[in-house]
C-alpha cells in the first residue's frame, strides 16, 4: 500500500481514524490547526481534547451506548482503550479525566512512524488522494467554505452548550451527599485509580446538592430572570434538543428541571432517609477529585449571573468556578443528501466524513465514525479491496444507516439509541420486557459485528506499538 491518507482534524474522530489507518499499514498526514490556530472552545493543542462534558455516557451492559462502546472495544479502538484507563468514578457511566485522556491519546499518536502530524490549518480539501474530513463542530470558516463548494450544500448550524466546572475545594461538604442513582457505582478497573481527597465520596460516584421545595422555587425564579449573553446578528440558535441550556428548559415549565437535570429520582439523602425535592449532581473532572462538572447545567448566561445563581445551590454558596457555561457553534453537513453508509461522499468516494461534521452527536459516536472512516480509507488504498458498511443490525451500522438515510429535508444530529437499530422481527418480542428486547438486540448486534469485523482487522501489529503507555 503506497497511497497516503489526509486526515483533517485531530479531535476524537480524526485521532481514531489516524490510528486505525496506520495500524493497517497506510501512511497518514494528520492535520490539526491547534494550537497554531485557536478555536472558541479548545484550551490546548492536545489530540482528542474534550470540550464539553467528560462523560462518554452509560457503560451499563445491554444499553445502546454500551453496545457502541463494546463494538469499538472489539475493534481495537485506541480512544476506548484510553478512556478506560483514564476513567473517573461516574456511576455506571464511563467518564474520564479529560487532561489525562487527551494526553494519553497524544502520546500514542505522536511517535507512530506512519502518522505524520502537521500542525497547521488546512484551508481547502485536497484535490487528489484519499481524505477524511473530521474537523468537528468547530470547523474553521475557510475550510467550511471549501466543503460548501465541494458539496453544493448550505452549511447547517446548531448551538451546543458547555457545563460549568467548580473547584472541589470550595464545595461545602456538610451540605452535599455522595451517591449514584439507585446506588449504581462504576466498578474500578486496574487502570482507573480512584484516589479521592474528600471523605463524602466514598459512598457514591457523584456529589449531590439537595434542594427543598422553597430552595428550588427561589432558584427557578432567579434562573428565569437571569441575563443571558446577547446573541450576535449572525446567530440563529438552533439548539440540539439533548443539550438544551438550563434556562431554555426552565422556560418550558416550573417543574421541567425537576424532571431533567435536577431530577432527584434514585437518590436518597442519608441525613433524612428521603428523596430530596430536587438535586444537582456533580461529577468528577479528574481522578484527583480537584474539580467537578455540574451535570446537565450547560447554559448561556453571563458569567456574573452564573456565579450569582449557581451559588444559590446548597453546597455551592462559596463555590469558585474554574469554567463557566458557554455556547459554541456546531457545524455539520446535510449527510443524507451527501454520504453513503460507508461515510464516503457519493459524488467523490475518495472523500470520507467522520465525527460531528457528518451529523452524529456524542463523543463515542464521533469515535465510532472515525474508527470506520480510518478502517475503510485504509481499505480503499488497496486497489482490489471491497468496501462495505458494518451490518445494519450493529450499533455502528445503524448509526451510519441513519447518517445516510435520514430525511435530508429535516436532518438533525443523532446519538446512538435502540430506535436507530432495526426492531426484532420475530413473534417472541411481544412477550419480552423492554430490557429483554434490548439485551436480545445487543446479542444480535455483537454476533453480526463479529462476523463482519475479521475482514477489516489490523494488518500491522509488530511495527506499531500497542497503546500500553497510558
Amino acid at each position: 500500500m503506497s497511497q497516503r491518507i489526509t486526515i483533517i482534524g485531530g479531535g476524537l474522530a480524526g485521532s481514531e481514524a489516524a490510528w486505525q489507518a496506520a495500524r493497517r499499514g497506510v501512511e497518514v498526514d494528520l492535520y490539526e490547526m491547534r494550537p497554531t490556530v485557536a478555536t472558541p472552545a479548545h484550551k490546548t493543542g492536545l489530540f482528542a481534547e474534550l470540550v464539553c462534558s467528560n462523560s462518554l455516557k452509560s457503560d451499563r451492559q445491554d444499553t445502546a451506548p454500551w453496545l457502541l462502546k463494546e463494538e469499538l472495544r472489539r475493534g481495537g479502538s485506541l480512544l476506548l482503550t484510553a478512556a478506560t484507563r483514564c476513567a473517573v468514578p461516574a456511576g455506571q457511566a464511563l467518564a474520564v479525566d479529560r487532561e489525562r485522556f487527551a494526553a494519553a491519546v497524544t502520546e500514542a499518536l505522536e511517535p507512530e512512524e506512519r502518522i505524520h502530524i502537521r500542525r497547521e490549518e488546512l484551508r481547502e480539501i485536497p484535490a487528489a488522494g484519499s481524505v477524511i474530513v473530521a474537523t468537528g463542530p468547530l470547523t474553521s470558516d475557510t475550510l467550511a467554505e471549501s466543503i460548501q463548494k465541494l458539496t453544493g450544500q448550505d452549511r447547517l448550524f446548531f448551538y451546543d452548550a458547555i457545563s460549568p466546572i467548580v473547584d472541589a475545594a470550595t464545595i461545602d461538604y456538610g451540605k452535599v451527599f455522595a451517591a449514584s442513582r439507585y446506588n449504581r457505582n462504576r466498578q474500578p478497573s486496574d487502570h482507573s485509580p480512584l484516589t479521592t481527597h474528600h471523605s463524602p465520596e466514598t459512598n457514591g460516584d457523584y456529589l449531590n446538592c439537595p434542594l427543598n421545595a422553597e430552595e428550588y422555587q427561589r432558584f427557578y425564579d432567579a434562573l428565569l430572570a437571569a441575563e443571558e449573553v446577547a446573541a450576535h446578528e449572525f446567530e440563529n440558535r438552533n439548539y440540539f434538543e439533548a443539550c438544551l441550556p438550563i434556562e431554555e428548559l426552565a422556560r418550558r415549565g416550573r417543574d421541567t428541571l425537576r424532571f431533567g437535570p435536577m431530577k432527584p429520582v434514585g437518590l436518597l439523602d442519608p441525613r433524612t432517609g428521603r428523596m430530596p425535592y430536587a438535586a444537582v449532581q456533580l461529577r468528577r473532572e479528574n481522578v484527583r477529585s480537584e474539580s467537578y462538572n455540574l451535570v446537565g447545567f450547560q447554559n448561556h448566561l453571563k458569567f456574573g449571573e452564573q456565579k450569582r445563581i449557581l451559588r444559590m445551590i446548597p453546597g455551592l454558596e462559596n463555590a469558585e468556578f474554574l469554567r463557566y457555561g458557554q455556547i459554541h457553534r456546531n457545524t455539520y453537513i446535510n449527510a443524507p443528501a451527501l454520504l453513503g453508509p460507508t461515510l464516503q461522499l457519493r459524488s467523490e468516494p475518495r472523500i470520507f466524513f467522520a465525527g460531528q461534521i457528518c451529523g452524529v452527536e456524542g463523543y463515542v459516536e464521533s469515535i465510532a465514525t472515525g474508527w470506520l472512516a480510518g478502517v475503510l480509507a485504509a481499505r480503499l488504498a488497496d486497489p482490489g479491496a471491497q468496501l462495505s458498511a458494518p451490518p445494519r443490525a450493529t450499533a455502528i451500522g445503524s448509526l451510519c444507516h441513519y447518517i445516510s438515510h435520514a430525511d435530508p429535508r429535516n436532518y438533525q444530529p443523532a446519538n446512538i439509541s435502540f430506535d436507530l437499530l432495526p426492531p426484532l422481527c420475530d413473534a417472541t418480542p411481544a412477550r419480552l420486557s423492554r430490557q429483554e428486547r434490548h439485551a436480545r438486540q445487543c446479542r444480535i448486534a455483537l454476533t453480526k459485528w463479529s462476523q463482519w469485523l475479521p475482514a477489516f482487522r489490523e494488518s500491522v501489529s509488530a511495527s506499531l506499538a500497542a497503546p500500553a503507555q497510558f
